[in-house]
């Protein structure tokens, strides 16, 4: 690593944070779409994995710390992450403190970075002794995880009865691109149909909006006011840890380190189940709802966190739902990154150490500031100027590209196809990740049959 590289990381950290601290405050700007695109665009055209690894980290803790300001505003999440926090984030605006609870998530939210990192390192050590025997047997592995996270979906009967059709699907379009010519023997169609199912829910309500009676039944809200209460000065660099209680520390802290040892399960749901375990017994509203974002903001941030480092450095293959969705692009962009030669494969786990704190760090230090000194003024230009609709049209754009890239005009409409059905599917239940670990499981399943 030479110092070059290291002044093109923190470059492309500040980068990352910038982008990020905006793209978060955007209402529903859903976590896969928004950071799996830009990384895997950064790593088709050759950045080197140094400062990708270190924009990625940047770019998902300045995203977590501010998708919480839209919350606490407006009641409106700026990501699904942040979507279990609406309900307290109300409790603390009812009572006239949504600064103070922009203020307590973003400090849980540094809380959680500063556990997870540390502890994300320790349990990959203790796993990558086995990491060749879950290599040898990684499609086995991906079908398991797709069967249990179809287990932990909202609609676990339709989750497990399209397995085999979504593979079939899959696998499918592959041969038949094999067979018309568009791609070479050997190559596999794997980033495009990745996308495709990120956008998938996106292109799905597109298609139902063509319907004149799908669009009558629609409710139709005019223009929201937001109101903004003045904010109380903060003097000097804010101190999270004199920002939360000491109990909110320690619950913070605890949610942490429970997100991290769980980094293979959905983060939406532990995220939930901890963060309402960890603070049912406090009876103030005002407390416990302080104490819930807090927890559930360290939380989140410390799933994402152990979710991508975890696998990363342990084992090379995207074996959580945070790795296989946002960070896949880290483990797998072909034809610069393959399962067998990826940042697991290129950096030592001292340089992953390295980059992610560099990336972490420098959000921390730039979004954990502005977020607490000028929220109101960030979330006010961002709702005035940046609309929703151009962030999604940038990426659906971007996947065009990367489809028609990859495989011809054919795969945009094979696209089109799995992200409808991908659309479809989610709409009623299914949840991303049991659609990517499908996606990674087709070949070894289909090779079944």
């Amino acid at each position: 690593m030479t110092l070059s590289i290291v002044l093109l990381m923190i470059l492309a950290s500040i980068a990352a944070a910038v982008l990020y601290t905006l793209i978060g405050i955007a209402p529903g700007t859903d976590e896969t779409a928004v950071l799996a695109p830009v990384t895997l665009a950064l790593v088709l055209l050759n950045v080197s994995p140094y400062v990708v690894l270190a924009f990625f980290m940047s770019a998902i803790v300045a995203k977590k710390l501010t998708d919480s300001i839209p919350v606490a505003v407006a009641g409106i999440p700026g990501g699904v992450m942040a979507a279990p926090m609406v309900e307290h984030a109300m409790v603390l605006k009812e009572h006239g403190l949504p600064d103070v609870s922009i203020r307590k998530m973003a400090s849980g939210s540094v809380i959680g970075t500063i556990v997870s990192i540390p502890l994300s390192l320790l349990v990959a050590s203790l796993i990558i002794p086995y990491a060749s025997t879950i290599s040898k047997h990684a499609g086995l592995i991906f079908f398991l995880g797709a069967i249990f996270l179809a287990l932990l979906s909202a609609n676990k009967l339709l989750s497990l009865l399209m397995v085999v059709p979504f593979a079939l699907l899959i696998q499918g379009l592959r041969t038949l691109y094999g067979d018309i010519g568009i791609v070479p023997e050997g190559k596999t169609v794997f980033v495009s149909f990745f996308l495709g199912i990120t956008i998938g829910p996106i292109v799905f309500k597109l298609f139902e909006l063509m319907s004149k009676e799908y669009r009558n039944r629609e409710e139709i809200y005019g223009e929201k006011e937001i109101s903004f209460k003045p904010q109380q000065k903060v003097k000097g660099f804010p101190n999270p840890f004199k920002i939360l209680t000491k109990q909110e520390v320690a619950t913070s802290a605890l949610g942490s380190t429970l997100g991290t040892f769980t980094f293979f399960l959905t983060p939406v749901g532990m995220t939930i189940f901890l963060g309402e375990f960890l603070t049912r017994h406090i009876k103030d509203p005002v407390q416990r709802a302080s104490r819930a974002i807090s927890t559930m903001d360290g939380l989140t941030n410390a799933s994402y966190i152990s979710g991508t480092l975890i696998p990363l450095i342990a084992i090379g293959l995207p074996l959580s739902p945070m790795a296989i969705g946002p960070a896949n692009a880290l483990f797998n962009a072909p034809p610069v990154f393959t399962p067998e030669n990826n940042i697991h494969h290129i950096m030592s786990m001292g340089e992953i150490a390295i980059a992610t704190i560099i990336g972490a760090s420098i959000a921390i230090v730039l979004t954990f500031y502005a977020t607490i000194k000028y929220s109101n003024q960030i979330c006010a230009f961002v709702f005035k100027f940046v609309p929703h609709e151009a962030l999604i049209g940038l990426f659906a754009g971007l996947v065009v590209m990367l489809a028609f890239m990859e495989a011809g005009w054919v795969n945009i409409f094979g696209v089109l196809l799995v992200a409808l059905v991908a659309g479809f599917l989610h709409r009623h239940g299914v949840n991303y990740g049991v659609m990517f670990m499908i996606l990674y499981a087709a070949p070894w399943l289909m090779g079944l049959i």
